[in-house]
């Protein structure tokens, strides 16, 4: 992650000005594996979107969000085949059959008034449990699958009870197919948390803390805990699951929401035989939010942890690479992308990869790396922002062209001042 202080912090566009030091760099020091240095005058060398993250090597930052687009082997394959970086299957447990999903479980928030059916979808809730099936099912498509691309990788999210058990019986399951890493499901908002599922653990940091113990424990893979925004501080379940082994950090899942009423029926939606519950809300407008939520955890990581060790994947409304770009500005090694795929289809990543080296090019990055975490250090407090301003004002003033009264001219002076106050 970048290295940046706050006293670092010019006066001058910080990305053309960090953009254009890094070019410096570039031009004297040795090459990188995955760029060629080019000299002026030299066509731009292709940016290298590959990213390595916890010891697995990724040809883009882009992920399969664990959800529908991950649901079984024909959309799995189907994401590799379309180049996606890495895929994360569906949340699966040992016991499937609890599972039971109601239809309609989607409800879209359109930017015109309610009930249009016009307007640009900027908001997208969900009332869908993890996975319906049964469990050997999908070990197997998960082996099927690292057979045909041993070289991609492939996530397994899991989440179970809160019985130490049952979580080793499903860890040990699910990495017997060959999986790459997990990704621990603390995070979904609905859907059993009587049982102590999902957000039940992620907003309960004790209950975390055992869990985590739990299930690095008995992983030999990556572990990515995934985190809830329905929480105050998400940086603090964050440090819990990084103090308890775990490798990397996920956010942000869904936050809890009602899409909306009905104004001519007064039913809720998502309406299933009239009635509703809460659901999460993802898609365009939670990525104001998703960028806040992760940048305190980046803040975090680079506080308390080694960076280098560690990893971030930042999830939220990511429908270009201009909101990809956004995270890993803020330090995210990754971004997954879920509800964009049920929008836009699996072609969707060919779009990402080219509008993200587009950015790159801009600025003149040559690979991920180059621009992790750039823009965490122009982010600061509040009284600092108030010393700043104050102290740019007093500057602009000390600088301002021409005389300020009529007695401030001199006689040895005069032509200069005089010269101060024209235009042209």
């Amino acid at each position: 992650m970048a290295s940046l202080g706050f006293t670092q912090i010019r006066t001058t566009n910080p990305m053309s000005e960090l953009a254009l030091n890094r070019s410096r760099m570039r031009l004297t020091r040795r090459n990188r594996v995955g760029f060629r240095v080019v000299a002026a005058g030299e066509g731009q060398a292709e940016p290298d979107l590959s990213v390595t993250v916890n010891g697995l090597h990724m040809p883009n930052p882009f992920v399969i969000g664990s959800g529908p687009p991950g649901t079984n082997y024909t959309v799995m394959k189907r994401a590799f085949d379309e180049g996606w970086g890495a895929v994360i299957a569906k949340t699966v447990s040992l016991d499937a059959a609890k599972v039971i999903n109601v239809t309609p479980r989607y409800a879209r928030l359109r930017a015109d008034s309610n009930g249009s059916a016009k307007g640009q979808i900027i908001g997208w809730e969900n009332i869908e449990l993890i996975s319906d099936r049964p469990l050997e099912t999908m070990l197997r498509e998960f082996k099927q699958l690292k057979e045909e691309y041993p070289d991609r990788i492939l996530i397994a999210s899991i989440m179970e009870e809160y019985n130490k058990a049952a979580w080793e019986e499903l860890i040990d399951r699910v990495e017997q197919t060959g999986v790459d890493a997990f990704e621990i499901n603390f995070s979904c908002p609905h859907g059993m948390p009587e049982r102590r599922m999902g957000a039940a653990v992620g907003q309960d940091c004790a209950l975390l803390e055992e869990v985590c113990g739990w299930i690095n424990a008995k992983a030999t893979i990556p572990v990515w805990a995934k985190m809830t925004p329905n929480i105050t501080d998400i940086s603090q379940p964050a440090r819990v699951a990084l103090k308890s082994g775990c490798e990397g950090i996920a956010a942000i899942n869904t936050i809890m929401s009602v899409m909306g009423i009905d104004l001519k029926t007064l039913r809720p939606e998502p309406c299933v035989e009239g009635y509703s519950t809460p659901g999460g809300y993802s898609s365009k407008a939670v990525h104001p939010i998703a960028l806040g939520k992760v940048l305190n955890i980046a803040k975090m990581m680079k506080a308390e942890f080694n960076d280098a060790d560690y990893s971030l994947s930042g999830i939220g409304g990511v429908e270009t690479g201009g909101d990809a770009a956004e995270f890993i500005l803020l330090g995210a090694n990754t971004v997954q992308v879920c509800t964009g795929v049920m929008m836009h289809g699996y072609g969707l990543v060919k779009k990402l990869c080219a509008e993200l080296k587009d950015f790159m090019k801009l600025h003149n990055f040559s690979s991920i790396e180059d621009f992790r975490g750039a823009s965490l250090p122009y982010f600061t407090t509040h009284t600092d922002l108030v010393r700043r301003q104050r102290e740019a004002i007093e500057q602009r003033k000390a600088v301002k062209k021409g005389l300020q009264s009529d007695k401030d001219w001199t006689g040895d002076g005069f032509v200069k001042e005089t010269e101060s106050m024209v235009s042209n």
